[in-house]
């Protein structure tokens, strides 16, 4: 039986257990999940395996806490995106990160942001939270962020996962059904080699630490059904 590389601190998982998908119900993972995101805990959302076939961490932009930016920045990436609606990135005046986007996925990064007010330099949890906090505040314009920045905003297709499968688009759908803001925070998750978490070490990160997962076709499946 093959076991995956073991991650200081996170006991060891056959593939066999992290190779098949949470059997559950549709309905109650998804309802798990959206629990998790109005308690400001993360969720696991994986995405196609013909596509990037990664997990990202994802968090509700409004109940982000501290311990969790320091979590996404401990456990993932470091790349910390917040993940806006088209109109949000209209408000707050942001330009596209390139003219010509020729992204393999069409990813619509923005400009990076930094708050105009109460940063340092704009790397720590703590000031990555106060530039979120103000992108995403009601009625913020242009005057709430600066460029360049260390927060990197995503903007998310209009008709979300149903118009483009991913993680964006999948962020900002949570969010909303959850009854938040349309505005989310993800992270992609590495292994501590500095791979990719693929969909075996994803399963084994949201066993150990007991967060909920999900998939895009999950979330594509829920929108064909429910709108």
């Amino acid at each position: 039986m093959l076991t995956l590389n073991k991650t200081p601190g996170i006991p060891e998982v056959s593939s066999e257990v992290a190779d098949d998908a949470d059997p559950r119900p549709l309905a109650e993972r998804i309802a798990q999940a959206l629990d998790a995101m109005r308690e400001g805990r993360p969720v696991v959302l994986l995405d196609d395996d013909d596509r990037e076939n990664e997990a990202d961490l994802i968090l509700a932009a409004e109940r982000l806490t501290q311990s969790n930016m320091a979590m996404m920045i401990r456990e993932c990436s470091g790349i910390v995106c917040l993940c806006l609606t088209a109109d949000k990135v209209r408000d707050l005046g942001l330009r596209p990160m390139v003219e010509n986007n020729r992204s393999q996925y069409g990813t619509a990064f923005t400009v990076s942001i930094e708050a105009r007010e109460g940063v340092s330099t704009g790397v720590s949890a703590a000031d990555r939270i106060t530039t979120i906090q103000a992108a995403i505040a009601d009625g913020a314009g242009t005057d709430a962020v600066v460029s360049p920045g260390h927060v990197f905003p995503l903007v998310a297709v209009d008709g979300g996962v149903l118009q483009r499968r991913g993680h964006t688009e999948g962020s900002v759908e949570l969010a909303r059904m959850a009854g938040l803001s349309p505005a989310a925070v993800l992270c992609e998750l590495m292994n501590p080699d500095g791979t990719m978490a693929r969909r075996a070490e994803a399963l084994v990160f949201a066993q150990t630490y007991q967060l909920p997962i999900l998939t895009i076709a999950d979330l594509v499946a829920w929108r064909e059904i429910h709108g």
